[in-house]
């Protein structure tokens, strides 16, 4: 496994500092784009899970990061970020064994159909949910599954303006979903936050509509959104 270690410092919950190993499981889009945001931020980021160990090593290398198996990437991660196709769901799952119990996990999944038109689960339930029910012993939080991957570089290059584009973000576990804010804001986006896992009924539609916006009208794919109430 090629390797690089840098250092982040940021606060937890009772305000210590901590470094942040971050795994990425699912190098594609939108784990090789966020993978490479956070090494940029100075976290220590491992690349796995691809068809292409000449890729994840070529990520890992561009990005000043590491690469590994999904094991390897597990091992020792403060977080890690799921971003596969909900198909390779289980095979990722699977081979990241009972070392993921426990770990915060990012996931921007959503549950679509190999052709990535129609959800399979819903309306009464969740993918968010569906995950939590597989592996209950995973401080699940749900988030950028409603961006575009096109519009990571352009926030992240804007990364201190202000308003920042927010991102939908739902988890039953309130602590885990502080952090994940965190990493969220290192990205240069703003933790939206939509309640708890159940709320993925709502969400995960939210992302074909986004889908729809980002792809098929114009003005090209870097989509952000932000939600104001009026007073």
């Amino acid at each position: 496994m090629a390797g690089h270690r840098s250092r982040h410092i940021m606060q937890d919950q009772e305000g210590l500092e901590q470094d942040m190993k971050i795994g990425i499981l699912g190098s594609g889009l939108m784990g090789g784009k966020l993978g490479r945001n956070w090494a940029a931020c100075g976290h220590d980021v491992t690349f796995a899970y691809s068809r292409s160990t000449s890729k994840l090593e070529r990520l890992a290398r561009d990005a000043g990061a590491s690469y590994g198996s999904v094991a390897e990437a597990v091992d020792g991660a403060d977080a890690l970020l799921l971003s596969v196709h909900w198909s390779r769901v289980d095979d990722v799952l699977e081979q990241a064994t009972a070392s993921l119990g426990g770990k915060l996990v990012l996931n921007c999944c959503v549950p679509l159909d190999e052709g990535n038109s129609n959800l399979v689960i819903g309306p009464n339930d969740s993918g968010a949910e569906e995950l939590a029910r597989r592996r209950p012993d995973v401080r699940w939080v749900s988030c950028f599954n409603t961006i575009p991957s096109e519009a990571f570089a352009p926030v992240f290059a804007r990364k201190g303006q202000t308003p920042a584009p927010q991102v939908f973000t739902y988890s039953d576990d309130d602590a885990a979903k502080e952090i994940a804010g965190g990493l969220i804001r290192d990205v240069g986006f703003e933790p939206l936050d939509t309640g708890g896992l159940r709320n993925g009924r709502y969400v995960e539609p939210f992302a074909l509509a986004t889908v729809e916006l980002a792809y098929m009208q114009p003005g090209g794919p870097a989509l952000t959104y932000r939600f104001e109430k009026l007073r």
